[in-house]
């Protein structure tokens, strides 16, 4: 490697992770462009369907020359004809001296074939810089592309004494100002968001981006087996480019999922199973729809099926200086837990950040034997 590989390489991933919740179902890339030590462009995919960021970094490139140069991106270079044309042959073109990958692309469209398609060009290849970083920025995207199945978040606001809500359901408010801004943001950056019908019931929620610069709403999934929330409902009038689906049984009389889709509202009907109906099909469901990253912002219920489903990557928890007392509040998950400390899950990668007087703690959840 150059002297100064892992400089360029660390600003391609900088550029990258400007595209974040902007790009899905494609991967965040960015890619800098260097010849003689000067930088002559930079770029980064910016949203799905547009160029990717080899493109936006030749074109930044004074009269789109790079022959000689080294080229610098976060991820193995596309050699398959997708909404946009192939980066690898578009490269090859170009006579760079040098392509520098962080990683393979693990997409089977891809798998190599993009550095292979470089190499037979005569064009020298190395890829691995990084590479712990660029799987952390994609981890999302790799979780999808490998398994099919959005990237689960499960985010919640929790009393000190372990409560997401009062015994009768009241949450408003747990957590403070700040964190319910980080909310915000988190949306902004996910697919979709996901709750069940009790949520939607109880607390009538509209689940859009709200922040002070606009940002995107995500598509908001309600899990209601037997299609009971309220006609009235906010999130089923909502004015937003974002959808709205319900997930229901493939059991829930006709007659109701006709009237959620006379509103405009697309109603998914799900084979039933034990928890109402079978989280892990529309979770594939989803991922054929392109569903990327999955935000869970779900009650005891939903988020204790999808915890025993092993359907959750992430945990986030926000933790308020509060206490409710007594053991009749809501938890985190229901149903009933492990029976010894040994057996308890320990999340991995932990982080802690303050929100004010709250506590953010998030990890992720490791892989579990069956």
């Amino acid at each position: 490697m150059a002297r100064d590989d892992e400089k360029h390489m660390a600003r391609a991933l900088e550029l990258a992770a400007r595209g974040r919740g902007r790009t899905s179902p494609n991967p965040m890339v960015g890619c800098v462009i260097v010849r003689d030590g000067v930088v002559l462009g930079e770029g980064w995919h910016e949203r799905a369907g547009e160029p990717h960021a080899e493109v936006n970094a030749v074109r930044a490139c004074p009269g789109g020359d790079i022959a000689g140069a080294t080229v610098y991106v976060t991820l193995e270079p596309c050699a398959h004809e997708g909404k946009t044309p192939p980066c690898a042959p578009f490269l090859a073109a170009l006579r760079p001296a040098r392509v520098v990958a962080a990683m393979r692309d693990p997409n089977p469209l891809v798998a190599g074939r993009g550095l292979a398609l470089l190499r037979e060009a005569g064009i020298a290849v190395e890829a691995g810089l990084l590479e712990a970083e660029a799987r952390r920025l994609n981890e999302m995207f790799l979780t999808f592309i490998t398994t099919g199945l959005p990237f689960v978040v499960a985010k919640c606001a929790m009393t000190l004494d372990g409560k997401i809500a009062t015994a009768d359901g009241d949450s408003r408010w747990i957590s403070n100002e700040e964190s319910r801004a980080w909310v915000h943001r988190l949306r902004d950056k996910v697919d979709a968001v996901m709750v069940g019908a009790g949520t939607v019931s109880r607390d009538n929620p509209q689940l859009t981006t709200r922040l002070p610069e606009g940002g995107r709403d995500a598509a908001r999934i309600v899990v209601d087996c037997l299609l009971d929330i309220p006609e009235e409902a906010q999130i089923l009038d909502l004015k937003s480019a974002a959808p709205t689906l319900v997930a229901t049984s493939e059991e829930t009389p006709g007659a109701k999922v006709k009237r959620l889709a006379d509103r405009g509202v697309e109603v998914l009907r799900i084979p039933p199973d034990e928890d109402g109906i079978d989280l892990r099909q529309l979770l594939k469901i989803l991922g054929k729809r392109g569903f990327q990253s999955l935000l869970l912002e779900g009650g005891s219920r939903l988020n204790g099926a999808m915890w025993r489903h092993r359907l959750i990557d992430r945990v986030m928890v926000c933790i308020a200086p509060k206490l409710l007392g007594g053991g009749d509040g809501l938890s985190l998950f229901s149903g009933r837990g492990v029976q010894t400390m040994a057996e308890a899950v320990f999340l991995e990668d932990v982080r802690v950040a303050p929100f004010g007087d709250n506590v953010l703690i998030e990890g992720d959840v490791p892989c579990l034997p069956d």
